[in-house]
């Protein structure tokens, strides 16, 4: 059967525009990839997990401390404009209560950066294929960074934790101090990390279903020399 001139002109202008969509999605999804990958750098090494809350004494004495902490430092505000800071961060060794988050949160951001060095296989292999080892490995990043979040107030009663928060810590009570930056920026990434998943997940099903299967090879040589 003939096809006529202005189908295929049809089919071609919507593979053009499948291909064009797909990859202004894909590049947004890798730089929202990126971004994040970079950012949970920031929330493993930072001091800002918890920080204390300004509560005056009732009786005279001494004035509480002051301070944050985080997986790997404890810093007390000092005179100097820079804080007192003790903990392994130079070693990378993780305060002794917070060893299991701490892992947790590494074995998340190793899951991310190699999904995002996974982004060079687009020019060896098939855009689904790549998507979906991505997806995997964000869902593997999320889950373990999920439970470091759920992990972490059951950490509370330590000796750093009373030493900055008062007596009066214990798991999931934080005493004098609140939740910090750092902390509600881990529990963001969770669901940041559900989006990029589902995201993947699409763009992946999308590759391998929405387009003809007779299309499929002609669309991968025109994201590949795109």
């Amino acid at each position: 059967m003939l096809v006529s001139p202005s189908l295929a002109d049809l089919s071609r202008l919507y593979q053009t525009e499948f291909v064009r969509s797909a990859r202004a999605v894909g590049v947004l999804w890798a730089v929202c990839t990126l971004c994040f990958a970079i950012i949970q750098v920031v929330i493993l090494v930072q001091p800002s997990w918890i920080c204390t809350t300004d509560v005056r004494p009732q009786q005279a004495g001494p004035e509480p401390p002051s301070g944050t902490l985080g997986l790997f430092e404890v810093c007390m505000e000092s005179d100097w404009p820079v804080p007192d800071c003790h903990g392994g961060l130079s070693t990378l060794s993780p305060l002794p209560s917070l060893q299991s988050v701490a892992v947790l949160v590494g074995v998340s951001l190793l899951a991310v950066w190699t999904s995002v060095l996974c982004l060079c296989l687009f020019r060896f292999c098939s855009a689904a294929t790549v998507y979906k080892i991505c997806a995997w490995l964000q869902l593997t990043a999320g889950f373990c960074l999920a439970l470091a979040c759920l992990l972490f107030p059951d950490s509370w009663e330590s000796q750093e934790m009373k030493a900055l928060c008062g007596d009066s810590v214990g798991s999931f009570s934080p005493g004098n101090c609140s939740v910090h930056w750092a902390y509600i920026l881990a529990i963001l990434g969770v669901l940041d990390y559900a989006i990029l998943a589902t995201l993947a997940f699409v763009l992946a099903n999308r590759q391998d279903a929405l387009l003809p299967p007779d299309t499929q090879e002609l669309t991968a040589g025109l994201l590949m020399t795109a």
